[in-house]
Parts: C-alpha cells; structure tokens; sequence
C-alpha cells in the first residue's frame, strides 16, 4: 500500500509563532511568569494537533490531558493520572476532591524554576461537568499558575462555549490569548498532496482544508483517484465527517440541518431557503442566526457604491458545500455496496459545481495578497442584481459592502480546457457598465485556470493565487 503523502505536518506558521511568543513570555516572565492560551476551533480542524506538534518540539515537560466528558470524577482521576505520569510524582488529591484542590496540587507538582506547559483539550467537557470549573480555572490560574514559568493551553471545539468561557462577566475572561484556529490553506493542501496549483484548489475545494481529510490523501493520488478512493469506503471520513460535525455542533437546533440542506443544495436567497425548507419567517430567521454566529453560514452583500438589499447566503465550509451535493449521496451509495453510482453525478455535476464554488476561495486568495497582485484598498467581494440579470464575480473597493470607489472588477471562468475568450471579455465589460461605481477606466481582471486569450484585463492564472514561497 502507498502511504500517505499529508500524513507529515504541514502549514500552521502563524500559529505555531503565537504559541511560542507566549512560551518566550513564560521563560522570561519576572515575577508571574505563567501564561495562558485559549484555543478555539471547530471539531477535526487540528487543533490538537497543532498542540501536541508544539508541545514535542518545546523540548520542555507537557501534560496533554483531553476531557471525555463521561462524568466528573472519571474526567478528574484521568487528568490527576496525566499529571502524575508527567511529573514523576502521586498528587496528594482525589478525584473527588474540588479542582481548586487538584489545580493547586498540580501547581505544586510542577517544575518552579523550569517551564512546563499543561494542556486541556475539550475544556467545555469539564465546564459542562461541574459549573465549578471555570471559577476553580480562574482561582487556580490567579494564586498558582501565573506564578510559574507554566503556559495553560485551553482547547475546545464547542465554539460558542469557548467564546463564553472567555466573554465578560466569566472567571477567565482577560486571563488568556485567544487563537482560532482555522483549516488549512490551499497553499498547504497543495504542500500536503503535492498536486499542482490548479489541482490542489480541487482538493481544497474536497476537502476544506480539514486535517483528517488530508491524510487520507496518498501518495501520487490524483483528485480522481483520491475521489474513487474514498467513495469505494462506507466509513471514509469524507463520507462520514459531515453528518458527524452537523450533529455534535447541532444536537438540539432541529432546523439546522434542513436549512444548511437547503443552502448547500444552492439555494442562496432567503425567500428560496424559507420554500424549501418549509419554515416560517421567524423561525428561519432565528436558525440562520444560529448559523451565521457560528461561522457555518456567511451571508455575502453585493459591493458597489450603493446600499442593496440583496443578501445571499452560502455554507462557508467548502468540504460541506461538497457533501451536500455529493457526499451526502455518496454515502448511501458506499453503504449499499454500489459506489459505482456515484462517478457519473460526479462528472455530470463537477464543472458547473467548481466554478461556483471556487469563487469565494480565489476571492478570499487574492484578497489575502494585497498589493501583491492587485491594488486592493479595502475590500474584494462580487455584485449581483435581485433579478441576476448583472453578475459580476469579483470586485475590488475602498470599503465594502458600500465603498467611495472601486479599485477593479473581474470575472472568474474555471473551465478545464476553455480559456477566458471574447465573449467573456463583452459580458464583462456590459456588466461593468451596470455596475454603481464603476466606470470605463474601472480595471479589468480575468481569473481563469485555461488561460486568457483576450487583452484589455490582467490575467491571474493558478500559479498567481498562491504566496510566493
């Protein structure tokens, strides 16, 4: 068997940077050295393995302690056990015992003199356990810990319970550095697949970006291969990870499903997501609020110099905007032993699916290349009219949604084979001229992975849409 190619650590720079700017701090803290760092993320995005790759390079000792959620006293007698087995030492504490006891005891089994790092790994686990925990934290932390050259790393993927573990009138609010993590760039994915530029945005656009998605990935894999792969396998996490996600981040919003269906099925109106979904305004209104909170959801405006009232909606996930249309099926496919009906919905739907979806990915690719590229004053999105009878993918301006001026408009054609061409060029131009804001002088630009065939744009092609490296 191959091995995988994505099973080495790839990406993570930044992060790896906050956590051991904080680590510097502990070393050289004076006379409260002791840190915290509050990490944030939504489940299988690698958050704790970005912390255990972390903690094995500190070359210091770590206690990496990861909460079941079983029962108090089971998630207790764990997190002592890795205390001890960590410090060489039995803590003279129960689990029965109150956690400010068994905190005040693993401060004092630490290292004084020598740094050290202890890690809770879903953290929402042991508040929802016992509602003691945060003030027991917060006591601990104040008394003990930043007296230490320690550095407490908080990990928990409920998003919304991490946000209130750290938002005003909370025990720990202010005592810890917040880090969200997010999934990996398409700049890593093509590090980790080692696909080319117009592949890799293929697999970015599969996978998400998410870890465990990426190990799966073999050496010398294709997109195709990899695809014909995983839907031959009933329990492929590409398969399986959404409906898991879905459920854990939503057990008890019932319409979170039916609306996130809807969306991913390309519905991206209000009006539409409420027919289809067959909910009352309030209602709808009331989830998609939900929804956007948390991140699932973004809700795009057009930009132009003048308000509109015309939102759209779209699954920010691109891993679950690919499973909606074609995992979610694949998976009943896989289980009923007949993955053979999968492949020909995957190449009758492939091209028109990609080349939407791969939109806010090059939107979001040249915006984070600011200057780089293209001169991006403020803000890059795309406009649209409530008939659709104007669209334009991309748009460059001062400030967004409702800027003073534009900087570029532009058009993205992902096709295999068919270059941006004369006809794009004329729509293009047609739709500038009904764009507020624009003018003739407003700059062309052509994103296209065949090439552009026409002048009078600049041209940005697969290889533009990645940082030098």
């Amino acid at each position: 068997m191959t091995s995988p190619q994505a099973s080495t650590f790839v990406g993570r720079t930044s992060e790896f940077l906050s956590l051991s700017r904080l680590l510097d701090e502990v070393r050289t803290g004076g006379d409260r050295p002791g840190r915290a760092m509050v990490i944030r993320g939504r489940r299988r995005v690698g958050k704790s393995r970005l912390v255990e790759e972390f903690c094995a390079t500190a070359a210091i000792p770590y206690t990496f302690f990861t909460a079941l959620g079983q029962s108090r006293e089971l998630d207790a007698q764990s997190f002592i056990a890795e205390v001890e087995n960590t410090c060489g030492e039995t803590l003279p504490v129960q689990a029965s015992d109150s956690w400010i006891a068994i905190l005040r005891a693993t401060a004092d089994a630490l290292p004084q003199d020598n740094p050290s790092i202890i890690v809770l790994d879903e953290m929402p686990y042991l508040v929802a356990e016992d509602n003691t925990f945060e003030g027991a934290l917060q006591a601990s932390f104040d008394r003990f810990f930043s007296r230490l050259p320690v550095l407490i790393i908080l990990i928990g993927s409920d998003i919304s319970a991490m946000e209130r573990i750290t938002s005003p009138g909370h025990p720990f609010y202010q005592r810890g550095s917040l880090l969200t993590v997010k999934p990996l760039r398409p700049v890593d994915v093509r590090t980790a697949t080692g696909l080319d530029s117009s592949d890799s945005l293929d697999a970015y656009l599969i996978t998400g970006g998410l870890p465990l998605l990426l190990r799966r990935w073999r050496e010398g894999d294709t997109v195709t291969t990899y695809l014909r792969h995983e839907f031959e396998d009933p329990a492929s996490p590409l398969l399986t990870s959404a409906e898991l996600t879905l459920a854990e981040e939503f057990p008890t919003e019932a319409h979170a499903g039916t609306i996130l269906a809807a969306i991913g099925n390309g519905e991206t109106t209000f009006t539409a997501i409420a027919r289809v979904s067959n909910l009352a305004s309030s209602t709808l209104t009331r989830a998609l609020d939900v929804l956007t909170g948390r991140g699932i959801v973004t809700i795009d405006t057009p930009v132009s110099t003048t308000r509109s009232n015309n939102p759209r909606y779209r699954v920010t996930d691109p891993y679950l905007r690919f499973w909606f249309i074609f995992g979610e099926q694949a998976a009943i496919d896989a289980d009923r032993g007949r993955p053979d009906l999968t492949w020909p919905r995957i190449e009758a739907g492939w091209s028109a699916w990609r080349g939407k979806a791969i939109e806010p990915v090059i939107r979001e690719s040249l915006w984070t290349q600011i200057g780089r590229l293209l001169p991006i004053t403020g803000t890059i999105g795309s406009y649209w009219t409530r008939t659709n009878s104007v669209e334009i993918d991309i748009v460059a301006a001062d400030k967004g949604p409702v800027g003073k001026h534009l900087d570029f408009v532009g058009s993205i054609k992902w096709l295999e084979q068919r270059p941006f061409g004369t006809k794009d060029f004329t729509r293009l131009v047609t739709h500038r001229s009904q764009l507020p804001g624009a003018t003739d002088e407003t700059p062309l630009v052509a994103v296209s992975r065949a090439g552009v065939d026409v002048d009078g744009v600049i041209a940005i092609g697969p290889d533009d849409l990645f940082p030098d490296e």
